[in-house]
């Protein structure tokens, strides 16, 4: 396992190792020793596997609040999306920035999300799939969003966004009264 740090404190990728012969290939997504120098006190509760279904589909941009505020670990197993996590941390130097990672399932590479960041992705092919390791319970009552076309954030979405739910729609803009996420 390799860590590479991302120009947001805390947001890292992960590159796992992968084994391959005539019969497939292999990898490990997780192991708690391994993990010890990123997060020694990381502990997984839920997993989630979404599918998109078409090319340009936008998600996010997600996160839960306080007391339910959770970090994930994000993987690509099918087809490839433009991954995006955004600093909502309202201490932290990077507040209101944004960092995307392509993550493929062709390439053995992970992001880690930590807490107080929302989290979206733009599906790049057909039938992408995420596979997400969450530290709470998903919790209706804490989850909230931003919104992903908001002007204060400027994501660069590699293309045009479609398919976006009325929920993520519905998600406010950034306004001077936003606290972000403690």
């Amino acid at each position: 396992m390799r860590v590479s740090a991302t120009p947001l404190p805390g947001l890292v990728v992960i590159e796992t190792a992968r084994h391959a012969d005539s019969r497939g290939r292999f990898e490990r997504l997780f192991c708690v020793e391994a993990w010890r120098e990123v997060r020694a006190d990381l502990h997984f509760v839920q997993v989630n596997l979404s599918t998109t279904a078409h090319r340009g589909t936008v998600r996010g941009m997600h996160f839960q609040r306080a007391p339910m505020v959770e970090a994930k670990l994000i993987r690509c197993v099918q087809g490839r999306v433009f991954d995006v996590a955004v600093d909502l941390r309202p201490a932290s130097p990077t507040f209101l920035r944004w960092h995307a990672v392509e993550l493929s399932a062709d390439q053995p590479s992970e992001v880690f999300i930590p807490e107080g960041f929302a989290h979206g992705f733009q599906a790049l092919s057909d039938n992408a799939q995420l596979l997400y390791f969450h530290t709470r319970p998903w919790t209706p009552s804490c989850e909230d969003g931003v919104r992903h076309d908001d002007p204060r954030l400027a994501i660069d979405w590699p293309l045009p966004a479609i398919h976006v739910s009325e929920r993520d729609l519905s998600h406010p803009m950034i306004d001077t009264n936003f606290e972000g996420v403690a």
